[in-house]
This record gives structure tokens, sequence and C-alpha cells, in this order.
């Protein structure tokens, strides 16, 4: 008689571990299930940022490219300086090389706006030539009007060019 109740007591205590188990196993289900989601937002983010990050760079390139194309432009033919040319109308670029998703608008000032300055015996023209790149232009130009979406990218570079 002895035995059965032994047996019995030492089964009671394990029925109720059970349901101690079961919160248990349910409390760390829950708490992977939360660091597993947060550790996907993460890598989310890293992932949009990183190609934020090449989207901006590909941009300041689309920009630099297009001041090499006005620097050309103005300084490619030797003239006098007194028969320096004008400035170039506004320009949109698109289609680069490399850059087929980015346009850049250029808009170009001369100092003085007709004849020279001198410093000493030179005769110097000074050109100011602003560069904006973006990868989703309206209407062909940069910046892009209305609300940007979330993967737009500008960037607006300038060089002073004297001649």
């Amino acid at each position: 008689m002895s035995t059965i109740c032994l047996e019995r007591s030492l089964r009671l205590p394990a029925r109720r571990s059970l349901g101690f188990t079961m919160v248990s196993l349910l409390f760390i289900l829950v708490a992977l299930a939360v660091l597993g989601s947060a550790l996907a937002a993460i890598a989310t983010r890293q992932h949009l940022g990183a190609a934020s990050d090449l989207a901006s760079a590909r941009a300041a390139q689309a920009a630099r490219a297009g001041l090499e194309w006005a620097a050309f432009q103005l300084l490619r033919q030797p003239a006098p300086p007194a028969a320096a040319p004008a400035c170039f109308a506004d320009t949109s670029l698109s289609a680069l090389a490399g850059l087929t998703d980015y346009a850049v608008t250029l808009h170009c000032s001369r100092t003085p706006s007709s004849g020279t300055l001198s410093d000493g015996s030179s005769q110097l023209v000074f050109y100011q030539v602003v560069a904006n790149a973006c990868n989703l232009p309206s209407a062909g130009a940069c910046p892009a009007g209305g609300t940007p979406q979330p993967t737009y990218v500008e960037r607006q570079l300038s060089w002073t060019l004297v001649r």
C-alpha cells in the first residue's frame, strides 16, 4: 500500500508542471517572434539606407557629368576674351552613359553679362554653372515638382569657370 501512495504522490507534481512548461514555452515563442520581427525591420531599414546611399552617389556623379559637359561647351573654343561666348540656355540632359535613370538640369550665368573684367592686363569672364541631378525628374527636368517619392534623390553642384 505504501508503494501505491508513493506512485500517486510522484505523478501529481508532474501533471502540475505540465501547465507551467506550456506557459514558459508560449512566452519563449512570443519573445522569439517579437525579436524576429524587430530584426526583419532593422534589416529592411538597412537595405533601404544602402540603396539610398547608392542613389545619392549616382545623382552626384550625374551632376558632375553635367558640369563637365557645361565646361566643355563654354571653354572648348579658343577665343579672345572680348569674344568670350555667352552662357548657354538652361539645358536638361538625360540618358547619361551608365546613369540612364537620372536627369541633369544645367543653369549658367555670366559675370559680367557683357564685356569682361580686367585683372591687370588680363581680361576675364566668369561663368557660374549650377547642375541639378535627380532620379525622378518632373517633365524631364530637375528638381522634380510636387510631393517627392520616398526613393527620390537630388544633388546640386556648382562650378565657377574663368575664361
